[in-house]
């Protein structure tokens, strides 16, 4: 297992961490009743924070950041490997895997998990296709987004379902960054973890198709989505992507030095549902 803690990526903190570290550290915590926000971020991920000074205090308040673009696993070790005292990180920790991976150890554990987010089609097919790779996983409960803000009321009855669901572990599938978003806000309301794992949902519904393995060892998985959404993605990726490499390269040369802690507390909350 591989847990070197969280490294500056941009500003923001981003944990050196595998497959196995990141799903024993979320089951521990799930056993254990513990708040827990835990988020894997690509590119786009991390340029949310650089970009807003509220979500870049957001994302580092979070327990677990996993590098789950390639290029983010890339930047740690490169600006960061002096500090391991084991081998360079040899994999990322994409989100659609590490759902799988919680999943099966879930199954094992008697971890009983709750679903939020997407559309009801979405999740019902998402929570058909885990009970059926994984036997014993118990799905305790479901709930599809609302796709606006809720209100405070309706918020705690979101909470409180999830809470008298007996789940000990909650997926969230908004998209990138209100799915972190929420995990921040209700994470004070739930004992127990909350995994915003985004394009999951809809990758493992079958209804997204994902890109080759080859190209997403390569880095090559945001093309891949451009040429299937370029309406949607193109701003994302014909922007963020170069801003990312350039402001990486400025940080290795010691220019960039944008702190972890430089970011400012939300004004007030945003409560996507």
């Amino acid at each position: 297992m591989l847990d070197y803690g969280q490294h500056n990526v941009l500003g923001i903190g981003v944990n050196a961490i595998d497959y196995e570290s990141a799903v024993d550290r979320i089951i521990t915590a799930a056993k254990n009743h513990s708040p827990m926000a835990v988020t894997a971020l690509a590119v786009h991920g991390v340029m949310t924070g650089v970009l807003d000074r509220e979500h870049h205090y957001r994302l580092n308040q979070f327990d677990l950041v996993c590098p789950d673009g390639q290029p983010v696993r890339w930047a740690l070790n490169r600006l960061h490997r002096g500090s391991f005292d084991g081998p360079a990180l040899s994999d990322r920790v994409y989100g659609p895997e590490l759902t799988l991976r919680l999943c099966a150890q879930a199954a094992k554990d008697d971890v009983p998990i709750f679903l939020f987010g997407a559309t009801e089609d979405m999740l019902q097919q998402f929570a058909d296709r885990l009970c059926e790779r994984f036997e014993g996983l118990r799905i305790v409960g479901k709930r599809a987004s609302a796709f606006r803000q809720i209100t405070p009321e309706e918020r705690e009855e979101l909470a409180e379902e999830i809470r008298s669901s007996g789940a000990e572990m909650c997926f969230v599938g908004l998209g990138c960054p209100r799915q972190e978003i929420f995990a921040y806000e209700m994470k004070e309301h739930l004992s127990m973890p909350l995994i915003a794992v985004g394009a999951a949902f809809a990758f493992h519904a079958g209804m997204l198709e994902q890109a080759p393995p080859w190209m997403q060892k390569n880095g090559l998985e945001w093309f891949f989505r451009l040429t299937r959404e370029p309406g949607r993605l193109w701003r994302r990726y014909l922007y963020l992507n170069p801003a990312y490499v350039s402001l990486l390269a400025l940080q290795k040369l010691g220019i960039y030095r944008r702190k972890r802690d430089g970011g400012q507390s939300p004004s007030k909350e945003l409560m996507f549902g």
